[in-house]
């Protein structure tokens, strides 16, 4: 296994930001360069170490899905092949193979846009506590990981890092955003989990909720930003063994957060370091999910 990127090393770009998982530099007046590190953040806290290659992994399957939902509206990226990207940037090829990627400069929304198509996580806390999500009501008697009878587009707020994201009704998403670019990004968010859910299932896997980022071009249209569909940003069950009424086996980052609750974690402290055993299963199913929904081997 390969030592984890915990941060890129670019000193002749400009560092613009570090994220919980990337580091984005400035290019040019119309571009951006995305690193996706190895950090891994649960309960909006960065753990110390990070899971190895995990960064490469996000973004080859950012680079899939961006390539097969291309049809349902733009996205900010321009390329994945750093041999193509500026010279600048391939000083550092090394580095950032199979990491990075070059995307236009957009204005990010502050909502990120959540869709759920299964009772999980904060939904079902939720849901437990008052029969609802996002104060949106649902049917009385549901279990946990139930299929919801329609996708259930539950905004959140976007939190600094140290902070806590927070879900919210899609009216105050309307309040933030205005009427017209959330009901675009309200639209955009469904037709996108649609169709990568009904991929998936044909694949054997179920995308039980996922979370999107969307910003403005120059031109004020809305585009697609950030990662998309990926282990860190979405609940993946396999279909094989999904059962309701308990939590899944899931194929994502789920797996971390399941570890880190019965460990008492402090959600309100500082990362931990993770055992060594817990980074490697980790890994082991960010690659596997790669591989069924892409059906390639991430290059790792």
């Amino acid at each position: 296994m390969n030592t984890a990127l915990m941060y890129s090393d670019c000193p002749d770009l400009s560092l613009l930001h570090r994220g919980k998982v990337r580091d984005i530099y400035d290019v040019d007046d119309e571009h951006l360069l995305f690193v996706a590190s190895d950090r891994l953040s649960a309960f909006d806290v960065i753990m110390s170490n990070g899971i190895p290659d995990k960064g490469k992994i996000l973004t080859q399957l950012s680079l899939f899905w961006f390539d097969k939902m291309g049809h349902l509206g733009a996205n900010h990226l321009v390329t994945g092949d750093i041999d193509a990207m500026p010279a600048p940037v391939r000083a550092y090829a090394q580095q950032l193979r199979g990491r990075s990627m070059l995307v236009r400069k957009v204005d990010i929304l502050p909502v990120e846009a959540i869709v759920r198509g299964y009772l999980a996580g904060s939904g079902w806390t939720e849901y437990k506590r008052q029969g609802t999500i996002c104060d949106l009501p649902l049917p009385e008697g549901l279990v946990e990981s139930d299929r919801l009878q329609r996708p259930l587009y539950t905004p959140s707020t976007k939190a600094e890092i140290g902070s806590h994201d927070e879900n919210i009704h899609p009216d105050r998403a309307i309040e933030i955003l205005g009427a017209e670019h959330a009901a675009a990004v309200e639209e955009r968010s469904i037709a996108l989990y649609e169709a990568a859910r009904d991929y998936a299932a044909s694949r054997g896997i179920i995308i039980a909720d996922t979370k999107f980022e969307f910003g403005l071009n120059k031109q004020g249209e809305i585009v697609l930003a950030d990662e998309i569909l990926t282990p860190d940003s979405s609940r993946f069950w396999r279909a094989s063994i999904y059962e309701t009424g308990r939590s899944q086996n899931s194929l994502d980052k789920q797996f971390v957060r399941d570890w880190l609750e019965r460990s008492d974690f402090d959600k309100d402290g500082a990362g931990i370091e993770l055992p060594s055993d817990i980074v490697a299963q980790t890994r082991e199913r960010y690659i596997e999910v790669f591989r069924i929904l892409s059906g390639d081997e991430p290059e790792v």
